[in-house]
């Protein structure tokens, strides 16, 4: 544990950001898990819903650095090629 007042403050800066990236990480992940299942299951018009719910939790999480803008952008093509397939 840090002694100093402004490593303490430093310390719960830390686990905040941490539990918002966190939660941004796992938003995006359970975003894509449920979009893959719908492809899978051939239930295309809630996939397109799902897929922009997919764009919005990524841009999210690339915005704030959680992810790199090259990972979600790559990721985005994967998923819109998996509808279109």
């Amino acid at each position: 544990m840090p002694n100093i007042a402004s490593a303490k403050k430093a310390l719960r800066q830390s686990i905040g950001r941490r539990a918002r990236n966190l939660a941004k990480a796992e938003a995006y992940k359970r975003a894509v898990k449920v979009y893959k299942k719908l492809v899978s299951a051939k239930k295309i018009e809630e996939a397109k819903t799902a897929l922009r719910k997919v764009y919005k939790s990524l841009d999210k999480a690339a915005k704030t650095n959680v992810i790199t803008k090259n990972k979600a952008s790559r990721l985005k093509s994967r998923l819109a090629k998996l509808l279109s397939r």
